[in-house]
């Protein structure tokens, strides 16, 4: 949101000097590219055999922390109490167990966000590399993308205002 409100804001500082110096601007949807892409629908592929076997996994794990808690839950007025003591240890470590597994595998740093980082970084590389080209060849100066958050995708060098800012920051000290 933060970005987005910059580049707006920018992009109203520039309206002055774009409508003088004939700014071209582009838009693409990347979301669009990427999913029309046969390396990027390999890759989902991929990833979801990998998600479907994962989930599996975590099914199963569940079904036998279940299974191990009705058969508890039936023996337990009849068990002794170290007996139980056990089955209550056993039960809260399978219960520990599926929960490593599910943020092991799908947590924010799980490995299904690595082998998706993993498996979309060349296809997102090699779009970004089509836009800067088309950009370059039609000669435009920005091209932002309208898939997601407003993102800037190319800009031409010399509508940069980062140096000047940070100037006028530090001046500013």
């Amino acid at each position: 949101m933060r970005s987005a409100v910059l580049v707006g804001a920018s992009v109203l500082v520039l309206i002055p000097n774009i409508v003088a110096a004939q700014v071209k601007i582009g838009y693409v949807n990347a979301e669009t590219i990427i999913q029309q892409l046969p390396e990027a629908q390999d890759a989902q592929r991929q990833l979801d055999t990998l998600v479907t076997r994962w989930q599996s996994d975590l099914q199963k794990m569940q079904a036998d922390w279940k299974q191990k808690f009705d058969d508890y839950d039936k023996k337990k007025l009849i068990m002794t109490d170290q007996t139980r003591a056990e089955t209550e240890r056993q039960l809260a470590q399978l219960d520990q167990s599926i929960a490593a597994f599910r943020s092991q595998k799908f947590g924010q740093n799980g490995e299904m966000f690595k082998k998706q980082e993993e498996l979309m970084k060349p296809v997102q590389d090699k779009v970004f590399k089509a836009i800067q080209d088309v950009a370059l060849e039609e000669q435009y100066d920005f091209v932002f993308d309208k898939s997601g958050d407003i993102l800037l995708l190319y800009t031409n060098e010399q509508y940069d205002l980062t140096q000047k800012v940070l100037s006028r920051l530090q001046k500013q000290k």
